[in-house]
């Protein structure tokens, strides 16, 4: 991962692109440690989270994890699961900034955040569905943005949807010309970071019952639907690709 600090705003940057920025287990162990360390950065105001060309995250880094168990795996998604609940409680704002894609468990992240800024091509999508099950973290997040029905529809995964259909969802707050959006996000972040942090603070703590809601319950429930989901025909044979072991 890669941090820089931009006056009062801490850019973390994923950075593996040679894996699209996949999730793995020390990737996601990095950005928990970094998310508290900004947390406690009394010079850290606000938090912009992005990826390294070419995309903001590929999701679960399945190539890692083709060697676990299917317990195994579920143990690795409640770690992930466990960030992102963590981004909702946090005191200080945090924005992903979205080039390239956000498929999968990139997706989740980036909706885990406060605020979304997206380039207007990039590409979101949740593949789970399509694979065989159901995403196994982080439905809360995107419940609270875009409501049950959407969110539905949306984890189906149907088909990708561009950054632009992304904002007229819910999904993004913001969007950005393509190759724009860490600056953008950078730039709102800077706004933010200007304003009184123990205000900026109480906002969050104020709305995180609303946003993070029953979040760690439906983590389990949505777990608890993966691992069932994995003994399926179709999930089967999305994970023999990968000599997962059931």
């Amino acid at each position: 991962m890669k941090i820089e600090n931009v006056g009062h705003v801490r850019h973390l940057v994923l950075d593996r692109p040679e894996r699209r920025n996949a999730l793995g287990a020390e990737s996601i162990q990095q950005l928990a440690r970094e998310l508290e360390v900004a947390d406690r950065d009394p010079a850290a105001r606000a938090i912009v989270l992005s990826g390294a060309p070419p995309a903001f995250c590929a999701g679960s880094d399945l190539k890692e994890l083709g060697g676990l168990s299917i317990e195994e795996m579920c143990d690795h998604e409640r770690d992930t699961a466990q960030v992102g609940r963590y981004i909702a409680g946090m005191s200080k704002p945090v924005i992903a900034a979205v080039e390239g894609y956000a498929l999968g468990g990139g997706f989740i992240l980036a909706t885990s955040c406060d605020i979304v800024v997206t380039a207007s091509n990039a590409r979101w999508h949740l593949p789970e569905v399509v694979n065989g099950w159901l995403p196994p973290w982080g439905l809360q997040a995107l419940l609270a943005r875009v409501g049950a029905v959407r969110a539905r529809l949306l984890v189906w995964g149907d088909s990708p949807i561009d950054g632009k259909e992304a904002h007229r969802l819910g999904v993004a707050d913001f969007v950005a010309e393509p190759g724009n959006a860490d600056h953008s996000a950078l730039a709102l972040a800077g706004r933010l970071s200007g304003l009184p942090p123990e205000a900026v603070a109480s906002c969050k703590r104020f709305f995180e019952p609303f946003v993070s809601l029953d979040g760690e319950r439906l983590d389990r429930l949505a777990s608890t639907h993966f691992a069932e989901n994995c003994t399926t025909p179709a999930a089967q044979q999305t994970l023999a690709k990968f000599t997962v072991k059931r």
